[in-house]
């Protein structure tokens, strides 16, 4: 195991999430038996992964001296309504510089202005929670090269701003998901389970490279399968794997077995963030079976990984497999389009 008492943390979830056997989905599927970790259930506004990034990363900067925080996103970024969520906690301003989202068809609208985000979902709450400054840019902008010209104007007006990158992915942010790893394995042993896969989103790799490195700091044999959802395969597995070792480095370990990075890109569809039926289906179906809400932009689309691995004999029908609800519901209600 790996002690993170080491780096200075913040503590925003009282406790740990739960892990849930999802008996009606695993015999609706006729595969292993499924199991999820509710990370939506995760501390600050409406949960979610990122909040066990944030953990660490608010920590920093405030020991860092920062007064502000700079981050960067989608319109319906969890990532930023969380950040924002945890600066309010802390006293500390918080500008989002955001990206309009693809057009249908995956190319974007046209300039800026021609997509603006709707008043719902994540957007909706960057007002509730009183961001300092929202900036919303054209599709395919150079967010963090904006969002380090904002904070040299902040210093310029005398503040101390802290920029965290897309997703809170770098390598302090992925320490929240060691500390998972950590946690799930108390939970499997707890729950006298052997689980052989864990199944996650993976876009901006925080969350998948954590976990990765561990469970590899344990010795387990658990595997990390990652469901793109921005990225073919040839492109996500690089970024996953650069973050696993620079993560595994920065905390003394050995480098981390190439094999263990996998992240399937076979269910993106046209774009981050554009529908698909498996997706569409994915949802209705865990809400159906189990009364459990997924987004459409991660988990959705995660999940529709899993079911088509499922049905297409990827597990063993004794397997266990344990699938990561990193959050994002209250990006569904600015989809709804696509379940109309």
């Amino acid at each position: 195991m790996v002690d993170l008492n080491a780096f200075p943390r913040r503590t925003y979830t009282d406790g740990p999430t739960p892990l849930e056997h999802l008996p009606r989905l695993s015999a609706e599927l006729g595969g292993p038996q499924i199991w999820v970790k509710r990370d939506d259930r995760l501390g600050l506004t409406q949960g979610g992964n990122k909040t066990r990034k944030l953990e660490f990363l608010i920590a920093d900067a405030l020991e860092q001296g920062a007064d502000c925080l700079i981050t960067v996103g989608g319109v319906q970024s969890n990532h930023c309504r969380l950040t924002l969520s945890a600066a309010r906690r802390e006293g500390l301003d918080c500008h989002l510089i955001v990206e309009e989202d693809l057009g249908p068809t995956g190319s974007a609208l046209g300039p800026a202005g021609a997509n603006p985000p709707e008043f719902t979902g994540n957007f909706l709450l960057f007002d509730l929670l009183g961001a300092d400054s929202v900036e919303v840019l054209g599709n395919g902008a150079d967010l963090l090269g904006r969002a380090e010209e904002l904070a040299a104007e902040l210093r310029r007006a005398g503040r101390s701003p802290y920029v965290i990158p897309v997703g809170g992915s770098n390598v302090t942010g992925a320490f929240g998901y060691v500390d998972c790893a950590q946690e799930l394995l108390g939970q499997f042993a707890d729950a006298d389970l052997d689980v052989t896969t864990v199944v996650t989103p993976s876009g901006s790799a925080g969350m998948q490279a954590g976990l990765v490195v561990g469970f590899h700091a344990a010795e387990s044999e658990t595997s990390v399968l990652g469901i793109n959802v921005s990225r073919s395969q040839a492109d996500q597995e690089p970024k996953i794997e650069d973050l696993v070792q620079a993560t595994a480095a920065r905390l003394g370990l050995m480098e981390v077995p190439r094999g263990s990075v996998v992240g399937l890109g076979d269910y993106v569809g046209t774009g981050y963030a554009l529908p698909t039926e498996g997706m569409v289906e994915a949802v209705r179906l865990f809400a159906r079976t189990e009364g459990i809400l997924l987004d459409p932009v991660y988990t959705g689309k995660a999940a529709a990984g899993l079911i088509d691995l499922v049905r297409s004999g990827r597990f063993a029908p004794d397997d266990t497999v344990v699938f990561i609800h990193s959050g994002g519901v209250p990006g569904l209600y600015a989809r709804t389009q696509a379940f109309a």
